[in-house]
């Protein structure tokens, strides 16, 4: 839980400038006078539990920050927060999309991109990892750029360090989730090609590629993957919301044959 001693008509206004979003335009989706929306603000006015919980539907406030707008309001945390293990059906459910997925690499992560499980296919890509990156709290972007980590093997490595670093900036935009600030500074300080092995530049994309795959060299053969993922509908254990589900998929018939062989 995000802990905070600020008024809670500031963070209702933070999150409202946040978005993007002028006082008119959510005082008519919400259903409430752009005067009391104001008053809440300023402090002019405290909000009833059932408005802190219509504010945060219509600014789309992840549950963490959502139990942070209560407390300052005088309310008690409205969301749980219970570790991965002890998700019940829900871990389960994580565990059998997972199995699902093989022999097409698969894992959950966190808000942070810290490992939360992954399937054999995937254990797979992270044995090599070395001992200072393979943490308890693995974290899979880390493991990605860092120069000792995965890169090397990475065909496209400055596109797809692009595409990554884009990913973490999209996430804190809509997060503000604590540690993604700290991750982004991190993986930004890492060595930086303006081209990769192959010759694409960082923010190009080859004509017939759909997506930007994955492209990495193994010692069976060349991997070209592209990557989906799925995340729990409306959620409301604040872990639970924070769960992504990633899978790479093959991007080609060779990557399909080489996936199938190892998983036989």
């Amino acid at each position: 839980m995000t802990a905070t001693t600020e008024p809670v008509g500031v963070l209702m206004r933070r999150w409202r400038e946040h978005r993007r979003r002028s006082q008119l335009d959510v005082s008519l989706a919400a259903d409430v006078s752009t005067r009391h929306l104001s008053y809440l603000e300023t402090g002019r006015a405290n909000p009833s539990r059932e408005m802190v919980e219509r504010l945060c539907e219509e600014l789309d406030v992840p549950l963490r920050e959502r139990n942070a707008l209560f407390l300052a309001a005088g309310f008690a945390p409205v969301h749980a927060e219970r570790p991965f293990t002890d998700l019940g059906a829900a871990s389960d459910a994580v565990h059998s999309v997972l199995n699902g997925q093989e022999p097409n690499p698969a894992l959950a992560v966190n808000v942070r991109w810290e490992l939360l499980a992954a399937n054999r296919a995937m254990s797979a890509f992270l044995r090599d990892v070395p001992p200072e990156l393979a943490t308890p709290d693995l974290n899979v972007l880390r493991v990605t750029l860092h120069p000792r980590g995965l890169a090397p093997r990475i065909r496209n490595f400055a596109q797809w360090r692009g595409q990554a670093l884009r990913r973490v900036r999209r996430q804190l935009d809509r997060t503000a989730a604590p540690g993604l600030a700290d991750l982004l500074a991190e993986l930004e300080s890492y060595p930086a090609p303006q081209q990769d092995a192959a010759g694409t530049k960082a923010d190009q994309t080859l004509a017939d590629d759909l997506a930007v795959p994955l492209r990495m060299a193994t010692e069976y053969g060349d991997l070209a993957l592209l990557y989906t993922t799925t995340v729990f509908g409306s959620p409301r254990d604040v872990t639970l919301d924070e769960i992504g589900i990633e899978t790479f998929y093959p991007a080609d018939r060779q990557t399909a044959e080489l996936l199938r062989a190892l998983a036989a």
